[in-house]
């Protein structure tokens, strides 16, 4: 009978874990959404082996780095930079955004344009992952991640999951 493996993770899903922001999510027949908002909150699984002293990582010093990151994004206009079709130009004090008919002049410290092809929950996750990744190499960069996974619910109970197995 082969033994059983163990494995030890930390969840992390707090109420100030949350950011605001505008988008507009393009569909796949090429029609966008009106411009709108919502209340993201954001949710973060992380598996490793067990320290020293019988933690995975200590709750206290990954949430600062999480919050971090929804701060970064907190009462934005957020915008898809690899889309094929929207464009995004900074221009003087404003970026002007396109899409299709579409044409919008917002202030440039109101706009993030995100490295991702649509706004969307599993899109957004997978930024906030892949940022959230990165500073746990710079926190802790001897921790040998198994799993991550970041959850990103834009109304209760619908949420978008990106997760990274190493």
């Amino acid at each position: 009978m082969p033994n059983p493996r163990e494995s030890w993770s930390i969840s992390v899903e707090k109420d100030y874990l949350k950011f605001s922001a505008a988008h507009f999510l393009i569909f796949p027949d090429g029609i966008a959404e009106r411009l709108h908002g919502h209340n993201y909150k954001v949710y973060v699984d992380l598996h490793t082996e067990l320290d020293e002293h019988g933690l995975v990582v200590n709750f206290k010093e990954i949430k600062p780095l999480v919050r971090q990151l929804c701060d970064e994004l907190d009462e934005h206009f957020l915008i898809p930079g690899q889309h094929p079709v929207l464009t995004a130009e900074r221009v003087g004090p404003h970026f002007e955004i396109r899409y299709r008919e579409r044409q919008y002049l917002i202030p440039h410290e109101e706009v993030i344009v995100l490295p991702i092809g649509n706004t969307s929950s599993e899109n957004l996750a997978a930024w906030l992952g892949r940022s959230l990744r990165v500073l746990i190499n710079d926190h802790w960069p001897g921790l040998a991640v198994q799993r991550l996974s970041v959850g990103v619910e834009e109304t209760p109970g619908q949420r978008g999951v990106w997760t990274l197995e190493e």
